[in-house]
This record gives C-alpha cells, structure tokens and sequence, in this order.
C-alpha cells in the first residue's frame, strides 16, 4: 500500500489571525472577536457570518485540528459554526462566502427555511465560489447525536479534518470517537492550492483553541 506522504498542519487560533478593517463591499466584518487565554472568542450572538481568517499556505494534504466551545445563543433554536478551507484569498468586510474555498458547517435549526437542511441538528459541506455566493455540495441530519450534545453542551469539542490531497477528499474524525468517522469528495478539489482559512459563526457565541497555542 502506497504510504501517504502528507503536509500535516494544526491550525491555531492565535499569531497571524487577521481582523479586517474599514470596509468592504458588504460592510464592516461582523463579530465581536477577542482572545482571552488560549481561546478566541466570538461573542455577539446576533452576528449571522461573524468570520475572523488566518493567512496559513495550504499545498497537499492538509490536516487542520482544534476545539470548539459554544459559549451561548441558542435559546432562539438556531445556530451554526464552521470553517473554511482551501481559500484563495481573504474578504474585506462583510460577506457570505469566502472566495474560492469549502465550508465544512455544523448547524442547528429547529425550522429551517431551506428543504435542504434538515430540521434540528445536521452538517452541511459548501462550496464557496465567491465572497457572495455559496452552494451546498452536500448535506446530512445529525439528530441522533443531540442527546449527547446536549449532555456535553459547555464542553470542548474536538474538530480534526483531513484533506487527502490527491484524492479531493476530506475526512472528518468523529469528535466522540464512536465511530472511524465519515468523509466527502470534494469535486474539483484534487490538488487544490491556497492561502487562507476561516472560522465563523451564526447566531451564536462560540469559542476556539489549540492546545498548541499559549498566548
């Protein structure tokens, strides 16, 4: 079996996170972004595309790993948090997408508007083509593992994705180690260069860290 030379990347929240200014063509950047410790936090609940960005060179395959905290928001039944990989380049301002680049997004919605995602829990792969344009590749429910959210709602959840660069494919640990966890092709995505990566939120307050990283 052919061993998998691969570019392993952790990818932290701290030197190097970049919090644009002034504005863009769809406003200032929303959130209220602030470190405390070792966390960045992202404290308005109200903010629907809160991003803050880190300039990290991505060439072959990648590994991008950190925790998540919810820290609060979801008393209205909805509420997302994901990252961006694969992005060409950063957004000035405010926008919806991200360049060119893939969302990986968890999303709770307790009456969504879209019959595309599912109602309650689920997580949702998008392809971003634009600062104002995105599209869901592909989208799967997640309401069997609720009662374990909730019973571990204030903890850290551990995110690890593995891009596998000649093949387009992303794996995705599952954060419970219950299972060897899942994975989604990427079309297009096969060799794929880029220089920055993003994580965001919507309508909820939502922390990040890397136990790499002491600030």
């Amino acid at each position: 079996m052919k061993k998998l030379l691969a570019l392993f990347l952790v990818v932290v929240t701290a030197g190097g996170m970049v919090f644009a200014d002034g504005y863009g063509r769809y406003g200032t950047p929303e959130g209220q972004w602030n470190f405390r410790g070792n966390r960045l936090y992202q404290n308005d609940v109200k903010a629907p595309r809160a991003k803050a960005w880190l300039s990290v060179p991505q060439n072959g395959s990648m590994v991008y790993e950190f925790t998540m905290r919810y820290e609060g928001g979801g008393e209205d039944g909805h509420g997302g948090v994901g990252i961006h990989i694969l992005s060409d380049t950063a957004p000035k301002g405010k926008s919806w997408g991200m360049s060119d680049s893939w969302l990986l997004w968890l999303n709770y919605d307790e009456n969504p508007s879209s019959k595309s995602i599912p109602t309650g829990l689920s997580a949702q792969v998008y392809k971003s083509d634009s600062n104002s344009k995105m599209e869901i590749v592909d989208s799967v429910s997640l309401k069997y593992a609720e009662p374990l959210l909730l019973a571990n709602l204030y903890a850290d959840i551990p995110v690890k994705l593995t891009f596998l660069s000649e093949r387009g494919r992303l794996l995705i640990a599952d954060p419970s180690g219950q299972t060897a966890g899942w994975y989604v092709d990427l079309p297009g995505a096969s060799g794929a260069k880029a220089d920055f990566v993003a994580v965001r939120t919507n309508g909820m307050a939502v922390s990040f860290a890397s136990q790499d990283v002491k600030l």
